[in-house]
């Protein structure tokens, strides 16, 4: 039995609607972050478009054994050349160590030791469980409120929005060269999903990190020594 014009337009105007829902925690992380993201690489003076802040944030991208993935060492490089050129002063790492055999903050530590950061400007968070939890300890645990966040371009809105959400004064700075690797499509394509759970968790829950303290004053020495 055909179905009526009534039905076939009702149907068609809930996919709009369901179409409309689902890019609409993208559209937010994007619009919310313009203006405040750069590409690294994307010129010869890319550094100079990012503007100095207290500290870098990296956040976490996982680690293999004791050796970081490729997409976080990128995140590492480029946390690095903002230390070199003075556009920070400390850089906090913030990952996954939820388990005794996996700890990403460490990993990330080792990294830059080994190309000569010093470890006075390295401060290490524990908990940065995802973005989210990431932003919210940077503030509450670390006392942040100026930073720079580190990522790959497909996260930066996410991260940078989030960041700027949770009440930090974020920019944030996306590695572009990941398009090489084939597992970047699937971290892409999970940004449709990471970006309705941000939503909810930044905006309608004002969710709390699983782990949202106490105070440390690691940053704070850090700042100093810079």
């Amino acid at each position: 039995m055909p179905l009526s014009r009534r039905v076939l337009r009702r149907s068609y105007q809930g996919a709009v609607l369901l179409s409309v829902l689902a890019i609409a925690p993208l559209t937010w992380a994007w619009l919310a972050s313009s203006g405040h993201r750069a590409v690294a690489d994307s010129s010869p003076g890319w550094v100079r478009e990012v503007p100095p802040a207290p500290v870098a944030l990296v956040l976490g991208a996982g680690a293999w054994r004791n050796t970081p993935s490729p997409m976080l060492a990128r995140r590492l490089d480029i946390a690095a050349e903002l230390y070199r050129a003075g556009r920070v002063k400390a850089i906090l790492l913030s990952g996954d160590n939820s388990r005794a055999d996996y700890d990403e903050p460490t990993v990330m530590r080792d990294y830059l030791l080994a190309r000569r950061v010093p470890a006075g400007a390295l401060v290490l968070d524990y908990a940065g469980f995802d973005t989210w939890d990431s932003c919210v300890r940077a503030r509450d645990v670390f006392g942040a409120t100026r930073l720079t966040v580190v990522t790959q371009v497909f996260h930066l809105p996410r991260a940078v929005t989030l960041c700027r959400t949770a009440g930090l004064d974020a920019f944030g700075v996306g590695d572009d060269s990941a398009r090489r690797w084939a597992s970047t499509y699937l971290y892409a394509s999970r940004e449709f999903f990471a970006s309705a759970k941000g939503l909810l968790d930044s905006v309608v829950l004002d969710s709390a990190p699983v782990f949202p303290g106490p105070r440390e004053t690691a940053l704070d020495t850090a700042l100093r020594r810079g």
